[in-house]
């Protein structure tokens, strides 16, 4: 079995949730010939450590549903966990740091941080990929652009506008292998980006699918183009710090596996996916839809790809890694020089796991 690199949640804010509830999963049961146990259950070594934190990438939010469905439907639990705490973050590069320095057994960030604390001096690794293509868009809004974006061509002469780090690196990476780099006005626009855009501070912005939901649900016909058709990189992923892989390898095992179920079973209850998310962090009731959204789109969109389809859920490929690297190295994005091949593994994968190893077709049926 292979596995990938673990995402590392940034910890922060008081929205924690200890433990499971241990219910019986109703989606992926005995039906599909495990029990109530889940798979780890009886029949897996207990993991080295039994209480460990998941610090996200930033606000509990739609994109984060597999977690809490692996919590709340005791998935956790059954492999033999005690407690997962999973907090609020403060972006992926605070949650790739706290992971490089063993404030959290694992976190949720990106491949851009895990290669940019590596470059620090500091050894997260990614031991299992949860967003197979890059979240990063560059998007419009049709009442002020005027026509469909269709073409990266359609940017020349346009004022465009994103905040800082690796959405911009990115960004420019793609407007330059597009050929149209030089000639499109690029500003910083903060953390305003999507409220700039829909006043019409600025032609075309530039940030993840979950901002254009953000957009939509405001009433706005929105237009996208995808960074990752050009560039393929990875979004989402989970991260642990290399040396606490080596030494707690089963702890690993067992915490991808529980979240694989999570996965699914997400996908095929995503209204109660949402309840659970919702049950964590009651004031996401007041946006509900728009979380139910981005969790649709990201569980329809950003979660298979060819590398899960031959080797199954959380796998990486090199190439993106290595693409992701160059990319952002040209840039100057990194303090020292980094081999892309040695942040991330699918050594912890257990491909023994239905969940695992047929994530896509579970998924896809």
């Amino acid at each position: 079995m292979q596995h990938t690199r673990r995402a590392f949640l940034g910890a922060a804010g008081a929205a924690a949730i200890a433990g499971c509830t241990g219910e019986r999963d109703p989606g992926i049961g005995d039906d599909e010939g495990s029990s109530g146990e889940g798979e780890g259950g009886s029949g897996s070594p207990d993991p080295e450590t039994t209480s460990v934190s998941l610090v996200l990438n930033w606000r509990i939010g739609g994109l984060h549903a597999p977690y809490f469905a692996a919590q709340e439907n005791g998935f956790y639990a059954a492999e033999g966990f005690e407690s997962v705490d999973i907090e609020s973050g403060q972006g992926s590069d605070f949650a790739a740091q706290q992971v490089g320095v063993g404030n959290a057994e694992f976190a949720l960030t990106s491949s851009d941080q895990v290669l940019n604390v590596t470059s620090k001096g500091l050894s997260p690794q990614c031991v299992g990929v949860v967003m197979q293509r890059n979240p990063v868009v560059v998007f419009s809004s049709r009442d002020s652009f005027g026509d469909p974006l269709e073409g990266a061509d359609q940017l020349r002469g346009r004022t465009l506008g994103s905040g800082p780090g690796m959405v911009r690196q990115m960004t420019e990476a793609y407007l330059e292998s597009e050929g149209v780099l030089g000639e499109v006005e690029y500003v910083d626009s903060g953390f305003d980006t999507v409220q700039q855009l829909l006043t019409g501070e600025i032609d075309a912005a530039a940030g993840v699918f979950s901002d254009v939901v953000d957009a939509r649900q405001q009433g706005y016909e929105i237009d996208t183009l995808s960074v990752a058709e050009t560039i393929p990189s990875y979004g989402h992923m989970i991260a642990t710090e290399s040396g606490f892989g080596r030494e707690n390898p089963t702890t690993i095992e067992s915490f991808l596996r529980a979240t694989a179920r999570g996965a699914v079973w997400a996908d095929r209850n995503p209204e109660a996916a949402i309840d659970a998310l919702v049950a964590a962090q009651p004031e996401l009731k007041e946006v509900r839809a728009n979380q139910r959204e981005k969790w649709e789109l990201m569980r329809t969109e950003y979660t298979v790809s060819e590398t899960v389809r031959e080797e199954g859920w959380g796998a990486s490929a090199p190439k993106p890694w290595r693409g992701t690297y160059e990319t952002l190295a040209a840039g100057g994005f990194f303090d020292d020089e980094v081999d892309p091949d040695t942040v991330w593994t699918n050594e912890y994968l257990d491909t023994g796991s239905e969940y695992v190893a047929d994530y896509a077709d579970l998924i896809e049926d």
